[in-house]
C-alpha cells in the first residue's frame, strides 16, 4: 500500500491546509505500514518541492514542473493525477477538503470509477473512516472496497504536521499534457495584515444583527487588538454586507480556531458546521434563545452595538 498526497501551494511555499492533511495521511501510514508520498504540481514551483523534501515521515516528493499546472485547473490536473496514480500504484489519494482539494479529486476519483470519501475527520483502519453528514449533526462511519481510496481531509479535524526536519529526495516528473477544456483568465488576491481565515488562531465573526458592512468595522477593530482574522456568516454574505470570501459555515470555510467570537449570529446549523470544532465560542447576542448559546463557552445577552464597542475599548 503506498499513499498520495496532493500538496496546495501557491508555486512559492506550501499552504496550511497541506500540513494538516499530512497529519492524517501518517495516521492511515500508522495503520497501514503504507509509505507517503507528496505530489506538488505547478508551474516554476521546484522551490516548493525542495521546501516539502524536508518534512519528516515522507518517502519522497513528487513534482510535476509543467506549464499546463501552472494554474491547477483541473482539466489538465485530473487526468495527470489519474495516470500517477496507475503508473505507481498509489492505493490511496489524500486532499485537503479546500476549494482545491474539491476541485480536483471528484474528478480524478471519477476517471478511477471509484467512490470519493469526502472531509474525513478521523481514521478507523485502512478501510474505515468517520465524517460528519446532515451538517455535521451527523457522523457516518464509512467501509470502502474500492481499491484505489480518494479521501478529502477536513483539516481542522487533524492537528498541522512538522514540516522541517525531515529529508527525503525529490523526483521530477514528465510534463502534463493542455486538455485545451478550459484557461485561466485573471484573478484577484485579497490583501490584509489579518491573518488568513483558515488559519488563524483567533476569529470575530459577525451575522445578520451586524444590519450593514460599515458596522463590521466595530469587529476589525476588535479583531486588530486580538490578532485575530474577520469572518461572517452566510446570511451576513448573502446580505452584501462582505465579501464571500469571509464566510465561515457549511458552504463557506471550515474553521477550527483557539477562540471564535460570535457577533450578532443566530447559529443556523450551517453555520455551526463551519466552526463548532473551535477550541473556545464566545456568543453575544440580545436574543437568549438564539441557537449559538448552546454550543458557546461564553455566552453574552447584550445589544451587540454597546457590548462590541464596550469590548474594545477593555481590550
Amino acid at each position: 500500500m503506498s499513499i498520495l498526497v496532493i500538496a496546495e501551494h501557491n508555486n512559492e511555499e506550501l499552504q496550511a491546509a497541506t500540513a494538516n492533511t499530512l497529519t492524517a495521511a501518517k495516521m492511515l501510514a500508522e495503520k497501514t505500514g503504507s509509505e507517503i508520498s507528496l505530489l506538488v504540481s505547478g508551474g516554476n514551483c521546484s522551490a516548493v518541492a525542495e521546501a516539502a523534501s524536508a518534512i519528516p515521515g515522507i518517502a519522497q516528493v513528487l513534482l510535476a514542473d509543467s506549464p499546463a499546472l501552472e494554474k491547477q485547473l483541473p482539466e489538465n490536473f485530473a487526468p495527470y493525477l489519474v495516470e500517477l496514480v496507475k503508473e505507481k500504484a498509489f492505493t490511496y489519494i489524500i486532499a485537503p477538503s479546500t476549494t482545491h482539494g474539491k476541485n480536483i479529486l471528484p474528478r480524478a476519483a471519477a476517471l478511477l470509477d471509484v467512490a470519493q470519501i469526502s472531509d474525513i475527520t478521523e481514521i478507523v483502519d485502512a478501510d474505515t473512516f468517520i465524517r460528519p453528514i446532515y451538517a455535521g449533526n451527523a457522523m457516518q462511519t464509512l467501509k470502502s472496497s474500492d481499491a484505489i481510496k480518494a479521501m478529502t481531509v477536513r483539516t481542522s479535524a487533524f492537528d498541522p504536521a512538522d514540516l522541517t526536519g525531515g529529508s527525503c529526495s525529490v523526483e521530477k516528473l514528465g510534463d502534463a499534457a493542455d486538455a485545451g477544456l478550459s484557461r485561466f483568465i485573471s484573478e484577484e488576491v485579497v490583501q490584509s495584515d489579518r491573518p488568513e481565515l483558515s488559519n488563524a488562531r483567533i476569529i470575530v465573526s459577525g451575522g445578520r444583527g451586524m444590519q450593514s458592512g460599515d458596522n463590521f468595522e466595530m469587529l476589525e477593530k476588535v479583531a486588530d487588538k486580538l490578532g485575530a482574522a474577520v469572518g461572517a456568516s452566510r446570511a451576513a454574505v448573502d446580505a452584501g454586507y462582505v465579501p464571500n470570501d469571509m464566510q465561515v459555515g457549511q458552504t463557506g470555510k471550515i474553521v477550527a480556531p483557539d477562540l471564535y467570537i460570535a457577533v450578532g449570529i443566530s447559529g443556523a446549523i450551517q453555520h455551526l458546521a463551519g466552526m463548532k470544532d473551535s477550541k473556545i465560542i464566545v456568543a453575544i447576542n440580545k436574543d437568549e434563545d438564539a441557537p449559538i448559546f448552546n454550543v458557546a463557552d461564553y455566552g453574552l445577552v447584550a445589544d451587540l452595538f454597546d457590548a462590541v464597542p464596550e469590548l474594545e475599548s477593555q481590550l
